[in-house]
């Protein structure tokens, strides 16, 4: 049977998996990201730059989609805000409520970001074959979902 070090080596699980490719891609992100001028940016701060809108999205909207609790967005919320990558705004649809809207530096890191995430797709799709990897994403994305929703 072996123990579980060598199982994650040799037939590693689900949850390796997806570790191993989320701090590959995080690597390969925030690298590329601090060569373009946005080396201030960190990796946990995905939990809030990968959901925003440009309209502006709620602190408890941001924490829902990243699966991170209220008071860890509100913590990278006041980080980003104080890097200038987001500002807060009253929501017009409830005043008592704020958005979190990305401002100038904010969009123009937003751009850059996918421009990097569609290469780095666009690698993927090209080594497996477009059909292929169109096939692992949607699985992926299948997985992902119904595993959140446990």
């Amino acid at each position: 049977m072996g123990t579980r070090a060598e199982q994650n080596r040799d037939d590693p699980d689900l949850g390796v998996l997806a570790g191993r490719l989320l701090f590959a891609v995080q690597d390969e992100l925030f690298s590329k990201l601090a060569a373009e001028g946005y080396g201030d940016l960190h990796p946990r701060h995905g939990a809030v730059m990968a959901y925003l809108d440009k309209d502006g999205v709620r602190a408890t909207e941001l924490a829902q989609l990243s699966g991170q609790h209220k008071q860890v967005i509100g913590k990278l919320i006041d980080e980003l805000e104080e890097l200038g990558y987001v500002e807060r705004r009253p929501d017009p649809a409830d005043r008592r409520a704020k958005l979190v809207c990305p401002t100038d530096r904010g969009l123009a890191e937003l751009r850059v970001a996918a421009k990097i995430m569609s290469a780095i797709q666009d690698r993927h799709a090209r080594r497996l074959g477009r059909e292929r990897f169109a096939a692992f994403k949607d699985a992926f994305v299948d997985i992902t979902r119904h595993q959140r929703r446990r």
